[in-house]
């Protein structure tokens, strides 16, 4: 028993080892289990946590000032986002160089969107690089923020590109801007200089700048045009070439209005060798110049100094801001040490700001769902202030207009000047938005004194000024009819002219009050004077002396001093005696005659009312007592009455009439004897209608612009018009009778009658015009 019972023990020994395996073999699936969950939540958050990653693209043009702010400020943005442990998100930035390239920024648009499947792009400095982007990030469904916009916003822009916003402003404003310093100065004509491209950057800019100049008065005298850079081999060689045509240009106001970064400074380098930078000249620039001023060295500086330009102004007192400028200022130089600025432009704060445009943007969109065009809404629904200034699109771009500071290069740096605010002008303060503008103190001329070139503190002309090297060269008329007003003849010496006369001599006088001298040569201008005047428009001549008419068709090719003589045409006729036998009833008129018979008759009747029944001198028969009324009432006419009054009422009629009679008297005395004393002419032709009914021939300056004006506003035939080529000629023509009437200028037609009062008069309303003037050329500060 013992023994089974043993056996029996034994053999119950390996199921209790079995059911231990089996459990040790489950704890081993069991942890296996809760090591893969654990890796699958942990993967799970992985995924998470990579679904808040938010992916943006920038094209920007790395090699560039510009660029470099950018990327800095992109960087700055996105780190003070990633350290923040309460945002959700975090940014990823891929950064791709365009080298302001549309074709490249095209291509590595494409890139960013394809293999790092970016939610959003930014950057593109230029706006050929903002249209094909845009074009592509619309097809994508991609929403593009571009800092820059057209100078001109094309029809229909927000539907040709959906996706595109731009964060900056069109140049309406800017040129509107520069036209305001040009008329500020009275500089009335500009030459425009730009660097030509493929893309055709500047034409919209050359469209707003014309129409800007026009408001104040000024016009484009010259465009020229400089080569792309990368098509020239030696860019000082070509640029000295092409400056060579400024200098035979009269305007010394230039206006850059494009050029690249290298560009520019062969540009002002050459220009200053060639002494276009210097007194009397004045250089203006637009804000993409402006901004390379924190690169260029100290020598294109210098030769920069006195260069006006413009710049997009924004507060540098905010917290946002400042905060901002100490960490872009450290990140900045520790990345650029070549560079020796390190202050922020406004692409640069625009870059910053942009990041902030995105991730409120993405946190609007927790509740909404997440997809391109929600996306695309809430960047176009952004309102808030940023580094840059207020931040706001209307459109596709940003609604407000920018305020912009005039600056001015000095020495090695820039110096701001003051503001200019959209629909206020120039400001001393930036001024206050609110819901119709701006609102400042408006400012009649620039705050801070401004250096111009040649480091002159005189406003300069903006003109050549004369020189003895290169006088001013005058055209004097050499064919005039009346020698008083101008008088060229022959000098002592061979080819040396004398000139004389009331306008030259008007001239000289002015000479003495200009306050410069101003070095002068006469040329005499043996022709008309519209060919004088079309000389200086031509460039011809500098200028033109004498007397020469305003007429508005000559007004809108050259400019004309204010006038020192009124001008008009009369009408000059054979004069005719008007005395007669009857001269001693002309003092009074028909009408006159009569109502003073009235009075008289009335007066008799009166006095002979009563007078006749109390006194004896009115009584008799009917014939005595009319005749001694009438004659009481005439001798009373010399105050030579002899008869008495009785009644009262009789003295109260004759005072009044007495009285009458004396004024009357008085009157006619004076009238009689200005007649007697002074002999009486009249014109022998009153109407110009006459002539032209009856065919009479007429005389006229052939070489002034009467003639053409008897042809075509008056309307004279031209076979009944013969020009006269001296004054002494006209009394011979009238005497031998081959003229009628005689139209000349009106101060001419004054000294003939000087000379010929007695035998000739003027006739019919003179026609007036706008004087007599000396010429210039349009735009020239000595008019």
């Amino acid at each position: 028993m013992d023994d089974s019972f043993c056996y029996h023990a034994k053999a119950q020994n390996p199921r209790p080892r079995c059911i231990f395996f089996a459990s040790r073999v489950l704890k081993l699936w069991l942890f296996f289990f809760v090591f893969i969950c654990l890796l699958v939540l942990s993967n799970g958050e992985e995924t998470t946590n990579a679904n808040k990653l938010i992916k943006i693209g920038a094209i920007i043009d790395i090699n560039s000032r510009t660029g470099r702010e950018e990327k800095t400020a992109l960087d700055v943005a996105a780190q003070s986002f990633n350290n923040n442990d309460s945002n959700n998100h975090k940014l990823s930035l891929h950064i791709q160089d365009s080298g302001r390239n549309p074709l490249l920024a095209a291509t590595v648009a494409r890139k960013l969107i394809k293999e790092q499947e970016v939610e959003v792009i930014i950057g593109l400095e230029t706006w050929e690089e903002a249209v094909v982007v845009g074009d592509i990030g619309s097809r994508a469904q991609i929403p593009v923020l571009s800092f820059a916009a057209p100078a001109i916003t094309p029809p229909l822009a927000t539907t040709r590109w959906p996706f595109l916003v731009r964060m900056a402003n069109e140049d309406s404003k800017r040129m509107k801007c520069i036209a305001a310093i040009i008329g500020l100065f009275n500089w009335k004509r500009v030459i425009v200089i730009y660097e030509d491209d493929v893309f055709g950057s500047e034409s919209g800019k050359l469209a707003l700048l014309p129409e800007a100049l026009q408001d104040v008065g000024s016009e484009v005298e010259f465009r020229l045009v400089l080569p792309p850079f990368s098509s020239v081999t030696n860019p000082n060689v070509a640029v000295h070439e092409l400056l060579k045509k400024l200098q035979k240009k009269q305007s010394r106001v230039f206006f850059v209005l494009h050029s690249s970064f290298s560009m520019t400074i062969h540009l002002f380098e050459e220009a200053k060798k060639s002494g276009l930078v210097g007194k009397d000249s004045v250089w203006i620039v637009t804000e993409t110049i402006s901004s390379y001023l924190d690169s260029f060295n100290s020598s294109v500086i210098s030769s920069m100094e006195g260069t006006l330009g413009i710049k997009t102004y924004y507060s540098e007192e905010t917290s946002l801001y400042k905060k901002f400028y100490t960490n872009f200022r450290t990140t900045f130089r520790n990345k650029y040490h070549e560079e020796d600025n390190s202050q922020p432009g406004i692409n640069a704060l625009r870059a910053y700001d942009s990041i902030g445009i995105i991730t409120q943007a993405m946190e609007k969109l927790k509740s909404d769902g997440k997809s391109p065009k929600k996306l695309l809404k809430k960047i176009l629904s952004s309102n808030f202030t940023g580094a840059s200034g207020e931040v706001c699109f209307e459109e596709g771009q940003l609604s407000y207009d920018p305020i912009l500071r005039i600056v001015n290069v000095v020495g090695k740096r820039y110096k701001e000047l003051d503001f200019w605010l959209p629909g206020i002008g120039f400001s001393r303060n930036p001024g206050v938005k609110n819901e119709t503008g701006y609102v400042g103190e408006i400012s009649q001329d620039l705050g801070g004194r401004v250096n111009w070139p040649g480091d002159s503190k005189l406003v300069p002309k903006g003109w050549a000024m004369p020189t003895d090297e290169k006088p001013l060269i005058i055209g004097v008329p050499a064919r005039t009819s009346f020698e008083k007003f101008v008088k060229v003849v022959d000098g002592k010496l061979p080819g040396v002219k004398n000139y004389d006369g009331f306008c030259i001599k008007l001239f000289y006088e002015v000479l003495k009050v200009l306050g410069y001298h101003l070095p002068y040569h006469f040329d005499p201008h043996n022709g008309t004077y519209d060919e004088l005047v079309n000389k200086v428009y031509n460039k011809t001549y500098d200028a033109a002396v004498g007397d020469i008419t305003i007429l508005a068709d000559r007004a809108d090719h050259v400019e004309f001093t204010q006038p020192y003589a009124e001008s008009g045409l009369s009408m000059i006729v054979p004069a005719k005696s008007e005395d007669s036998a009857w001269i001693f009833v002309k003092p009074f008129t028909i009408e006159m005659w009569l109502v003073t018979a009235a009075i008289l008759i009335y007066t008799m009747f009166i006095v002979w009312v009563l007078e006749h029944q109390s006194n004896p001198e009115f009584r008799g028969p009917w014939n005595h007592q009319i005749g001694t009324a009438i004659w009481f009432a005439f001798s009373s006419l010399f105050f030579a009455h002899r008869e008495k009054v009785y009644s009262n009422l009789t003295r109260m009629v004759v005072v009044v009439w007495l009285f009458v009679v004396l004024v009357l008297n008085s009157s006619y005395t004076a009238s009689l004897t200005s007649m007697l004393t002074v002999k009486r002419l009249g014109p022998n032709v009153t109407d110009i209608e006459l002539l032209k009914r009856a065919n009479l021939k007429i005389r006229c300056d052939g070489d002034s612009f009467v003639r053409t004006y008897l042809e075509k506003v008056l309307n004279f035939k031209s076979y009944n018009i013969e020009n006269v080529s001296s004054e002494y000629k006209y009394e011979g023509e009238f005497k031998s009778h081959r003229i009628a009437a005689a139209f000349l200028e009106l101060p001419y037609g004054k000294v003939f009658l000087s000379h010929y009062c007695k035998q000739f008069t003027t006739s019919t309303p003179t026609y007036r015009f706008g004087g007599l003037d000396f010429v210039f050329q349009k735009g020239s500060p000595i008019a």
